[in-house]
């Protein structure tokens, strides 16, 4: 199998999942190659995600690890097996790696949770609201890298229009309804285009209003991205350097308590589109 200079973060989770399995097992590296008629060099390449699994080699290594649960091993031989091509890798080379693995967490995702507190979620934004998030951009971006940006964001939306729509759920802050990106015309059509999409079926929108008092996670926006089971969970953070990704589960532990603040904290579904028309009329 061939090796990959730069594994996606799907292929780098699915390489982790298979080493956290070894290590909980007691297993050596040599041991565990051993067992593929492989060299320890090529299995730790493996667990880096620069070389694929195999499904078989994933349910051999599992029954060698003692690993007896069914749904985890099925679902990581899921992973290995999903070589389709997806529609984020026209944009690779031309966009940050981070970008296409946002993409492809939203594709694979079985439901996706975000919080949002400068800007409306990049899946429920109008093509204009996103060319004006993008130049915001520091250090500024070409206009090239502008467009390339702005296709990407809107593709990412057909999440929403397949067979199977993504289920989604939005908190976002008050303050991200009232920041004018593109000025006050851009923002007001914004604001109605997100008011209409959180009636979608399985899209929601929470408004988290001014008044809550405090706000953990000192302002990250996140993206939660349920797997095939909980385990398999990935929470993406932003950062001025690119995103983030992490599976761990004390992180997991911590994010799912933000989300749980986040959803007593907002407002409800009706009220939250009350406040979103109502500033945009004060646009």
């Amino acid at each position: 199998m061939a090796t990959r200079s730069t594994p996606t973060e799907r292929q780098k989770r699915l390489g982790a999942e298979l080493r956290k399995m070894r290590v909980a097992a007691g297993v050596t590296t040599e041991y565990a190659a051993g067992l593929l008629g492989i060299d320890r060099t090529r299995l730790s390449n493996m667990e880096s995600g620069i070389r694929p699994f195999s499904a078989e080699r994933i349910r051999t290594l599992a029954c060698n690890y003692n690993c007896s649960e069914v749904r985890y091993v099925d679902a990581l031989a899921a992973m290995a097996e999903n070589k389709q091509r997806g529609w984020w890798e026209q944009y690779r080379g031309t966009l940050p790696a981070g970008l296409l693995d946002i993409a492809e967490l939203e594709w694979q995702a079985a439901r996706v949770r975000t919080v949002q507190v400068m800007h409306v979620p990049g899946l429920l934004q109008t093509e204009e609201y996103a060319r004006a998030v993008f130049a915001a951009v520091l250090p500024a971006l070409s206009r090239l890298e502008v467009e390339l940006r702005v296709a990407h964001r809107m593709e990412r939306q057909q999440v929403f229009k397949r067979p199977e729509p993504l289920p989604y759920l939005a908190y976002v802050h008050e303050a991200a309804l009232r920041m004018p990106y593109g000025g006050s015309e851009v923002t007001r059509q914004q604001l109605e285009h997100l008011a209409v999409e959180s009636e979608r079926d399985g899209i929601g929108v929470r408004i988290i209003p001014n008044g809550v008092d405090g706000f953990p996670g000192a302002g990250h926006a996140l993206l939660y991205a349920d797997g095939a089971m909980p385990q398999l969970d990935t929470v993406q953070l932003d950062s001025a350097h690119g995103p983030e990704f992490t599976g761990a589960e004390a992180q997991l532990t911590k994010y799912r308590a933000h989300l749980e603040w986040m959803d007593r904290a907002a407002l409800s579904p009706a009220a939250s589109r009350d406040l979103i028309h109502s500033v945009a009329r004060e646009l």
